[in-house]
């Protein structure tokens, strides 16, 4: 599958980025819920990890799973869960472990069926959607480390998976939250780094969302807020659904307030 290519591509640019770095850099507090640099690579290589289990069996991922399961109907956070998982491992020796696990991920995905199901600790998917998910983590976890470090990202136009993955999830969004699911989805039409123009939905004039792909996708991703963008909306549809925009598994989140996700500036 190229989106395994594509995972691996975004992990490298973030791997680029901390490659070299000292130590204390990994105890820099980020502003995604003031966890830490050595938070987010911890919580990209268990679910990595669980990735992989899945891809293996619906009975590996739940042997991999269960012990997640249990702290958090204990009433842990996730961010709580994965101390025990990970142990002593942290900083630049988790650096390490993460890249290497991530090598193994993406060949075991560059080779599966894109079309097996695999289990997940939300609902089911394929492989495709899997490994899209994997990519679409890196990518916005990765955001807050690029934050703050103060160090702009290059957009590349494997972005788009990214963005379909927010497309394709309209509905999920509102009835993750129980909300009725509006009866017609936005029209969507992006501007892709490499100047390409990408559509999702049936063309609009009263209900879309237009602008730019990494604008699109930093607001599904929940790495900024829909007024930190400069996406075009038109419609109730289209407003309510930015509003809410959640493109990734788990209970509901809410989207960052306005000016709190930001580029540090040195």
């Amino acid at each position: 599958m190229r989106q395994a290519d594509d995972y691996m591509k975004e992990v490298e640019a973030l791997a680029d980025l901390l490659s070299g770095q000292p130590e204390d850099v990994f105890q820099l507090e980020t502003l995604f819920k003031c966890w830490t640099v050595n938070d987010v690579i911890g919580h990209l290589h268990m679910f990595d990890l669980a990735a992989l289990a899945a891809l293996e069996s619906d009975a590996a991922f739940d042997v991999f799973f269960a012990p997640i399961q249990t702290n958090l109907n204990q009433g842990l956070t996730l961010l709580q869960c994965q101390y025990p998982f990970l142990g002593s491992l942290s900083g630049i020796g988790l650096f390490q472990k993460w890249q290497d696990t991530a090598q193994v991920v993406s060949a075991a995905y560059r080779s599966a069926n894109p079309k097996q199901r695999v289990k997940w600790a939300g609902p089911e998917m394929s492989a495709l959607s899997c490994i899209t998910a994997r990519q679409m983590e890196t990518w916005a976890h990765g955001q807050a480390i690029f934050d703050v470090l103060g160090r702009p990202r290059k957009a590349h136009d494997r972005i788009r998976n990214i963005c379909h993955l927010g497309a394709v999830t309209f509905a999920w969004t509102f009835q993750n939250r129980g909300l009725p699911v509006p009866d017609e989805a936005p029209y969507v039409c992006l501007t892709a780094p490499s100047g390409a123009v990408w559509t999702w939905n049936s063309p609009s004039k009263s209900q879309y969302v237009k602008g730019k792909a990494v604008a699109f996708a930093q607001v599904v991703t929940q790495v900024r807020n829909i007024e930190d963008t400069d996406l075009q909306l038109v419609g109730a549809h289209a407003i309510n659904w930015m509003e809410l925009a959640q493109c990734f598994a788990g209970k509901p989140e809410t989207p960052p307030a306005k000016n709190t996700r930001y580029m540090r500036r040195f």
